[in-house]
């Protein structure tokens, strides 16, 4: 027994706590590295998913926006439609269509630059004034 327990003896003596790191070093160094790995892979998983709700959240915000869009270019066009105009005009704004000679149109012509007081003279003793009648009070 003593030879074994000798034995023992020098074994223990021989293995080292360095000893044992040394050689549990490339399997921890193996591990760590899987687990970085898994860690990188999960959290780009997780961006990656967040991100789809993302954009699925803007592409039905975009949605709602575009029908909503749509609905108001459709009541704009009926707000702007020309019977609907002739009509608030008559009834809540108390207005008619002007009789045949009540319609004045003047001219919006500039008066020529260098003639000086002459062309003022010349515009307001002349002015391009010009009566519509009924057929021309359209549009």
């Amino acid at each position: 027994m003593n030879k074994v327990h000798s034995r023992v003896s020098a074994l223990r003596s021989s293995v080292t706590v360095g000893g044992v790191l040394l050689h549990l070093l490339p399997a921890v160094c193996l591990f760590a590295l899987f687990a970085a790995v898994g860690i990188l892979h999960v959290t780009s998983r997780v961006l990656v998913v967040d991100m789809g709700y993302r954009l699925s959240r803007e592409e039905a915000e975009n949605r709602v926006l575009t029908r909503e869009n749509d609905r108001l270019k459709l009541e704009l066009a009926t707000l702007k439609a020309p019977g609907r105009l002739e009509r608030v005009a008559r009834e809540q704004l108390n207005m008619a269509m002007p009789r045949g000679g009540a319609v004045v149109s003047l001219s919006a012509e500039k008066p020529a630059r260098g003639s000086g007081a002459r062309a003022d003279a010349a515009d307001t003793a002349q002015p391009g004034v010009r009566v519509a009648g009924r057929a021309g009070a359209g549009r």
